[in-house]
C-alpha cells in the first residue's frame, strides 16, 4: 500500500511514522516499531570493532565509538570522532535517517512516496543546507526538511486543533525549544518569531534531579558498602528514575527499587516532592515561552493554544505552570514523545497532496511582519527543486575564539563503512 513517512530525530530518542494511502485519503499516522517493537530508538550511533556501525547502541563503553550529540553539533567547523574517525555530525544524522528509511522500506515492501524529517526549530538556512547535503550523499535527494515546529502543530491539527495562531513547547530528553506557528492562506503552517531553546535542558535532567534525590537518602547505605561498589549497586539507577518519572505523570507515587548488596531498597517519592525538584527547571521553561511571545509583539491571549511535545510534557506541572503563566488552552497528546514524528508524516500527506486553497484567507490573529530571527517553513516552498550544488553560504557568527583547524583524511575508514551500510 502506497505511503508517506515522517521522522524526528530528537537529542536522545529518534522516532518515525507512516500515513498509508486509501483510497484519495491518507490515514491517520502511526508509528513505526523502530526498536524491538518500540517506536522509540536511541539516537545514539556505535562503531564496532569490525567496521560495522550500530544504531541504537552499545548504550555503554569508554565513549571513543560511540556517539549521541551529534544532532546540536551540526554547523559546528570541528568534526566529531567515533572510533578514531572524523566525521560531520550531519553526516551522523543523515545515517540516522537512511537507516530509519531502509527499516521502513523493508517493513512496507517498498519505498515511501515522500519524507519528511524534522530538524530544530531554531535552524538556519546554512544548517539545513549542510543536512541535505548530507542526506544527498546517500541518495536521499527527495526529503523535505521542516522545523520541529511545524511538525507539531500537524500532528496537533490531525488531531483536531483548528487554530491560527499557537506557541510550541518542545522538551525533549536533553533539549527544549519554545517557537510560534500560524495558519497561512494556503491551510499549511509556518513559523514565525524568533525560536528559542535550552540546550541541554529536558527529560534527562528531571531523571538526574530524582537520582540525586535517591543519593541522598541512601548515604548511609552507600558509605556503608564503599566506593568500588558503588557503580554496580546504582547502575539500575537511570533507568529506575526514568520509569518512576513516568508512573508520576499518572501516580501520586511510586517507588524506587535497588537491588544493593545490603539488600532491595526501596525510596518512595511522592509527586510533589518529585514537582519540587524539577519546578525551578520547569519555571525556567516557561519563562522562556513567556519572552518567545512578547518577542513576536504578542500578548498570550492572542494565542489560540500552546501545543505540547516531548515525553516530559506529559508531567502534570508542566501543563500547570504553562497554563498559570499564559492563560490559554494547553494540548498535549497521549503519546507525547512521538508528536513531532506522526506531524512529520501528517506534512508528507501534504507533499503527495496538497491541501486545496481555502477559497478565502483563513484569519491570522498576529498581523506583525515575520521577525529577522525567524524560520520561515511553508510546505509548498519546500517542495521546489532543490539544486544540491549549491552553495550553503557562511556559517552563523562564532565567539572570537580560535579554533585551530583539523586536517581530515581524504578516505577515511569510517566514510568506507559508512559507505558499506549500515546496521541496527
Amino acid at each position: 500500500m502506497p505511503y508517506v513517512l515522517g521522522i524526528d530525530i530528537g537529542s536522545t530518542n529518534t522516532a518515525a511514522a507512516v500515513a498509508r494511502r486509501d483510497g484519495r485519503a491518507w490515514t491517520r499516522p502511526e508509528a513505526v516499531p523502530l526498536n524491538a517493537g518500540s517506536p522509540l530508538v536511541p539516537s545514539v550511533l556505535h562503531l564496532a570493532e569490525d567496521g560495522a556501525l550500530h544504531i541504537g547502541g552499545p548504550a555503554t563503553d569508554d565513549g571513543s565509538r560511540t556517539t549521541r550529540d551529534f544532532v546540536r553539533r551540526i554547523g559546528d567547523d570541528v568534526p566529531l570522532l567515533l572510533g578514531g574517525e572524523a566525521c560531520a555530525p550531519q553526516t551522523l544524522m543523515a545515517e540516522l535517517a537512511a537507516w530509519v528509511v531502509e527499516q521502513v522500506h523493508t517493513a512496507e515492501g517498498g519505498p515511501a512516496e515522500a519524507v519528511v524529517l524534522s530538524h530544530p526549530a531554531g535552524w538556519r538556512p546554512y544548517r539545513r543546507e549542510l543536512l541535505r547535503r548530507a542526506l544527498a550523499d546517500l541518495g536521499l535527494r527527495a526529503v523535505t526538511l521542516l522545523p520541529r515546529t511545524v511538525t507539531v502543530v500537524e500532528s496537533h491539527a490531525a488531531r483536531g486543533f483548528a487554530g491560527t495562531t499557537a506557541a510550541v513547547y518542545a522538551l525533549g530528553g536533553a533539549s527544549f525549544e519554545a517557537a510560534l506557528v500560524r495558519r497561512t492562506p494556503r491551510g499549511t503552517y509556518e513559523s514565525f518569531g524568533t525560536p528559542q531553546g535550552l540546550d541541554p535542558v529536558g527529560g534527562a535532567d528531571f531523571d538526574e534531579l530524582l537520582a540525586s534525590h535517591v543519593r541522598t537518602v541512601l548515604s548511609r547505605e552507600l558509605a556503608a558498602i564503599g566506593r568500588r561498589d558503588h557503580h554496580a549497586a546504582l547502575r539500575d539507577l537511570p533507568v529506575e528514575c526514568d520509569r518512576v518519572k513516568r508512573a508520576l505523570t499518572v501516580e501520586p507515587a511510586a517507588d524506587v527499587v535497588l537491588s544493593l548488596p545490603t539488600g532491595p531498597a526501596r525510596i518512595p517519592v511522592t509527586r510533589a516532592q518529585f514537582e519540587a525538584m524539577i519546578r525551578p527547571t520547569v519555571q525556567a521553561t516557561v519563562e522562556l515561552l513567556l519572552r518567545t511571545v512578547h518577542g513576536a509583539g504578542l500578548a498570550p491571549t492572542q494565542l489560540d493554544g500552546v501545543l505540547l511535545a516531548g515525553g516530559s510534557t506529559r508531567i502534570p506541572l508542566v501543563t500547570e505552570l504553562i497554563g498559570t503563566a499564559l492563560g490559554v488552552p494547553v494540548e498535549v497528546e497521549p503519546d507525547a514523545q512521538l508528536t513531532a514524528a506522526t506531524g512529520a508524516a501528517s506534512a508528507a500527506c501534504q507533499v503527495v497532496s496538497p491541501r486545496p486553497r481555502p477559497q478565502s484567507p483563513a484569519p491570522v490573529r498576529d498581523p506583525a511582519p515575520v521577525g529577522g530571527g525567524g524560520v520561515r517553513a511553508s510546505l509548498p516552498a519546500l517542495r521546489r527543486p532543490r539544486n544540491h550544488a549549491t552553495d550553503p553560504g557562511d556559517p552563523p557568527p562564532r565567539p572570537p575564539v580560535r579554533i585551530l583547524p583539523l586536517d581530515l583524511p581524504k578516505a577515511s575508514r569510517l566514510a568506507l563503512t559508512l559507505s558499506r551500510g549500515r546496521e541496527g
